[in-house]
């Protein structure tokens, strides 16, 4: 049987970075989570911020020791598997990639070891400072990799000579057209990940009957946040999308499942597409819903994915399905979200019990919807690696195809046990609780010039 070596390749690639980007997805919004709730405890002096956030720590501590230890295989599949890419556009994503390792990488390194182990040894406004510097270097490496990742889409800024890409405009290249959506897109993804992550544990608890002054106050926060980040989530997407279409709209075309240029579009509920026939085998939609949508006009024109040849099309059935799953989740969680607000300003969100168990379930639901994003963006951009400009096919390394399918084999094997004992120490965490028992009464922190910022302070 023989394999593609560029199709291994790009499979390789696509499991080692959807493995990876669970974790940065997680720890982005655990981060502003755990700052948040530090500043209430300094604000405050309830004793309970600072019990939640020393629970939430530690799965912070994994999730981003996960996502340090899968990042670096990336940069070397950059030079093992797409070797010609680099050399490409190694100008312009190298620096990059460089300036988020010395600013975000570097300012999480600094502060970490002061947050999660610095209670004892520095004052508490260093420590909230701490974990402020903290949450703000996992935004700032999503800003640069989001950047290097957008240019890829949306290219401008520098100049292709020669097959190699040098830089002309480092403004132009870092804000470049896609790059403000998509890295609001990301975070508020990060955002509600979280969110329904706390919720998660949170029901899970209060179902089994345990520590419910620790989650009811989780949970609580929890379903406010993805009440406000949910409806912000879509109407940035549909900004994002809108934005798509005027850059890469053969890759609305995918998304929609359109194949023929038409003028009020349906938009298609479902369909099968069929890219050997370029044809739909089954379709339901709404009638002229598509244009609405796309053009703001019922019957606008909106163009097909047969406007492009067959070479220059991304896989249609992959992009459509993958669309669908990432809004189908979208709304559930923010009609999940709605009705957990509604329940809790009624009194009843502790006692439903049903609600409870969805929202025990839905801790997948944002890494789900995350990962279907990201393989709407990234298979949709195909048979590019940066549109328009360089293929795909251009970019990868002349390497046997036995080779990288062992490689890829021994990645999905090992990381799958480094993801089994993640999942084992993450479950551990959750099931020993918090340490704290609802019988604790809240502990307040001293005021007053006894504890000045840089000077150690006993532990509550």
């Amino acid at each position: 049987m023989d394999f593609d070596p560029i199709l291994l390749s790009r499979l390789q690639f696509a499991f080692t970075i959807s493995f990876h980007i669970l974790f940065p997805t997680l720890t982005i919004g655990l981060a502003s989570y755990l700052a948040v709730l530090e500043g209430l405890w300094l604000k405050t002096g309830r004793g309970e911020f600072k019990h939640h956030y020393h629970f939430w720590a530690k799965i912070f501590a994994l999730s981003f020791g996960m996502g340090v230890v899968s990042g670096i295989v990336l940069s070397y599949e950059f030079g093992t598997n797409f070797s010609h890419f680099s050399e490409a556009a190694g100008n312009v994503v190298g620096p990059l990639m460089t300036y988020e390792v010395l600013t975000a990488f570097f300012m999480e390194a600094g502060f970490l070891g002061v947050m999660l182990f610095g209670w004892q040894r520095v004052g508490p406004k260093l420590h909230f400072f701490s974990t402020l510097m903290v949450a703000l270097g996992t935004m700032a490496s999503a800003f640069w990799i989001l950047s290097a990742n957008s240019w890829m889409h949306t290219p401008q800024g520098a100049e292709l000579i020669d097959g190699v890409f040098y830089p002309v405009s480092w403004w132009e290249i870092v804000f470049n057209p896609s790059f403000p959506y998509r890295l609001a897109h990301m975070l508020l993804a990060s955002m509600l990940t979280t969110a329904f992550f706390v919720a998660a544990v949170s029901a899970w608890y209060l179902l089994r009957d345990r520590e419910r002054g620790f989650a009811k106050l989780s949970l609580k926060m929890a379903v406010l946040t993805a009440a406000l980040a949910a409806p912000v989530q879509i109407l940035v997407g549909d900004m994002h999308g809108l934005n798509v279409l005027e850059h890469q709209p053969m890759k609305v075309a995918a998304m929609e499942g359109r194949w023929e240029t038409m003028e009020g579009a349906p938009l298609l509920l479902f369909a099968i597409p069929d890219q050997e026939a370029q044809t739909n085998h089954f379709e339901v939609g709404i009638p002229k819903m598509a244009s609405l949508i796309l053009k703001h006009e019922l019957d606008a024109e909106v163009l097909g994915l047969k406007e492009v040849a067959p070479e220059d099309q991304p896989r249609m059935s992959i992009v459509f399905w993958s669309f669908r799953v990432m809004v189908g989740i979208g709304t559930l969680m923010l009609l999940l979200s709605w009705l957990a607000v509604w329940k809790l300003r009624g009194g009843r969100l502790y006692q439903s019990r049903w609600l409870l168990t969805a929202l025990s379930w839905s801790a997948p639901a944002g890494f789900i919807a995350t990962l279907a994003g990201w393989y709407v963006a990234e298979v949709g951009r195909q048979p590019w690696l940066v549109n328009g400009l360089y293929r795909t096919a251009e970019g990868a390394s002349n390497l046997p195809a036995a080779d990288i399918l062992w490689s890829l084999i021994s990645f999905v094997v090992v990381y799958s046990i480094i993801f089994a004992a993640f999942l084992y120490y993450l479950l551990l965490v959750i099931r020993r609780g918090p340490e704290v028992h609802d019988d604790e009464e809240p502990v307040l922190r001293p005021e007053g010039p006894a504890h000045p910022a840089f000077m150690p302070v006993e532990d509550d």
